[in-house]
């Protein structure tokens, strides 16, 4: 695992198992929240965020966290590793429930400077709507370019903690 993709819905956990993995690979981590949110939530250009994406996709490793269309098919080639965390709709929007409330009014550490969390329900909308909107393009996407045995579909939190610890142990035997 030198090159990782992680997608899923907002709240399904994307970030928390990307800062696990790149502390446990020594791999480094980049955030697309991070990289295409401008300050006061203004998302930059898609030709921005190919060009975000080309610098990075060439480097010998990475962990990308996020789902965004912008050169999907090229991120998902580049990989020899990609996760989707489909979780149940119910967990993400608890999770982004309990987020909003923990982080009311601050700019998250995954996220772009300047984007204060806030309630916004065209996001919530989002969330709800993803199994039927997103997951399947994102899913498709995933058949049409990738080595189906170097996909990983986990659809609960404790399918989640049991990759971490898989890979824990594989990379202790490795090093």
């Amino acid at each position: 695992m030198k090159k990782v993709v992680v997608m899923g819905s907002s709240g399904s956990g994307k970030s928390t198992l990307c800062r696990t993995l790149a502390s446990e690979l020594q791999l480094p981590l980049y955030h697309l929240d991070v990289l295409f949110w401008k300050p006061q939530w203004i998302m930059t250009s898609e030709d921005k965020q190919e060009e975000i994406l080309q610098n990075i996709i060439p480097k010998q490793s990475w962990i990308i966290d996020g789902s965004y269309s912008a050169c999907l098919a090229e991120r998902l080639s580049a990989a020899d590793t990609v996760i989707f965390l489909d979780l149940p709709r119910k967990i993400c929007l608890f999770r982004i429930a309990k987020r909003l409330l923990q982080n009311l009014g601050k700019t998250r550490k995954d996220m772009g400077e300047g984007c204060k969390e806030r309630f916004n329900l065209e996001f919530i909308k989002y969330i709800w709507d993803y199994p039927k909107k997103r997951k399947p393009y994102i899913l498709n996407t995933i058949k049409q370019t990738v080595n189906q045995q170097n996909v990983h579909i986990l659809t609960s939190p404790a399918a989640v903690k049991a990759f971490i610890v898989a890979k824990k142990i594989e990379n202790e035997r490795e090093n």
